[in-house]
């Protein structure tokens, strides 16, 4: 993947197959009609049943210390089958690993944008992303929790949130609930919605992003979530500002301003329904101007000289991303295994030595990679195909912002100022 193959001064051609998958994902959501209501109910469920009933003040603070710890260490008994498949019981149950297996698949995670797509300027939206916590916050029965990707809790809180709080709890049915996806943003202490799930019992992972936002901006203001914090509302909530992929709609949200630090742009297709697990049809991209850390960085907050990259580690000793299907970037031999107590299951980090990775019509043709030990325990999952690729693109030859642009094309004036969706109220 020499320099000259991947710069170009206007349209950047496809070094992936990403597109690909694209189509195939757009497809699937025809062909196979997901039980959504259900789906819903499980997730709420699952957050809300490792809760206790509600104790005293120093008797929470007690059982959340408690809980966390019982969350980030592994049961000495590993369950067997993928997270996915647990039901609301055996889901609530989880500890460890499984637990943040289980909690991450059940988020949108966006690929790392590594081809611009086509149609960006009709079929996009594109917004600035809070640097935060990604996290899921769910009301239901007069309480609200957020839970971060791994499963562990963040807060617990009363909320404007339907059923998110016993004083707005009385006029509502028990079965009434909602699933925000977050990001909480520290400096502000603020959970800035980027994706609605559900909403007051309804359903969103069937409908379009189109039709999420446009729920997601007028349901948060119409219940006060967006309000100052009060006694019965201890969290802001905030919606972030969504564009149109015009020319004027990346501008704005690559340079324009907003109340919170910027991790890069969060691009998103219209068409796309809320599919859990790693999907194309959301895409995150980043560059020095809109992001703090473009290069993955180390234990200690430094940029390593070598790229570093996490996979699992599959019970025939092949290394897997944590895509579906994965993609195998090795083996290690059983000698090997045995010598360093490794199992199925664990996730192993690696160093991209000086032969790369070789790449040919998009597909990972060999990777030259130094072993460096097990990640850290609360990773729920390896690095995705399109992270270990945008990482290394970025250190040779970056997709960058001009490419975006280029892309795009020239709109006419009549064309730019009418497509704004703007979610912020």
């Amino acid at each position: 993947m020499a320099p000259h193959d991947l710069r170009r001064p206007f349209k950047r051609p496809a070094i992936s197959d990403q597109q690909r998958r694209r189509d195939l994902s757009l497809l699937r959501q025809k062909q196979n009609r997901l039980d959504a209501q259900r789906r819903a109910r499980c997730l709420a469920s699952s957050v809300l049943s490792f809760q206790s009933e509600p104790k005293s003040p120093s008797q929470e603070q007690s059982h959340f210390e408690l809980e966390l710890e019982l969350e980030i260490e592994p049961d000495a008994e590993e369950h067997q089958g993928p997270a996915t498949t647990y039901d609301v019981r055996q889901a609530s149950k989880l500890r460890g690993t499984e637990a943040r297996r289980w909690f991450a698949k059940q988020l949108m995670l966006p690929e790392w944008m590594i081809d611009v797509p086509p149609n960006l300027n009709t079929d996009w939206y594109v917004f600035a992303r809070p640097a935060g916590k990604r996290c899921f916050v769910v009301s239901s029965n007069g309480t609200t929790v957020s839970r971060l990707r791994n499963g562990i809790l963040l807060h617990r809180f009363p909320s404007a949130l339907p059923n998110g709080a016993r004083i707005n709890n009385v006029s509502r049915s028990g079965q009434s609930y909602c699933i925000l996806d977050c990001i909480f943003h520290e400096p502000d202490q603020t959970y800035y919605v980027i994706d609605m799930v559900c909403w007051a019992g309804f359903s969103l992972y069937e409908c379009t992003a189109e039709f999420r936002f446009f729920w997601l901006n007028s349901k948060l203001v119409e219940v006060g979530a967006c309000d100052t914090p009060s006694t019965f509302h201890k969290y802001r909530f905030a919606t972030v500002p969504v564009y149109n992929c015009d020319q004027e709609g990346l501008q704005t949200a690559y340079i324009g301003p907003v109340p919170y630090v910027k991790d890069g742009l969060l691009f998103y297709n219209k068409h796309a329904h809320y599919q859990t697990g790693n999907t194309p049809l959301a895409l995150v991209w980043k560059d020095e101007n809109c992001s703090e850390y473009v290069i993955d960085t180390d234990s200690k907050g430094q940029v390593p000289n070598q790229q570093q990259l996490v996979l699992e580690l599959q019970d025939d000793g092949r290394l897997a991303t944590s895509d579906d299907p994965s993609v195998i970037f090795g083996w290690l031999n059983e000698d090997f295994i045995q010598k360093t107590g490794l199992h199925a299951g664990n996730l192993l980090r690696f160093a991209v030595n000086d032969g790369g990775l070789s790449f040919v019509d998009g597909k990972l043709e060999k990777a030259d990679l130094q072993y460096l030990g097990q990640s850290n325990r609360a990773r729920a999952f390896a690095d995705s195909y399109s992270k270990v690729m945008f990482q290394y693109i970025v250190r040779h030859s970056p997709l960058k912002i001009e490419h975006l642009f280029a892309s795009i094309g020239p709109l006419g004036d009549g064309d730019i100022a009418s497509h704004d969706v703007e979610m912020a109220a």
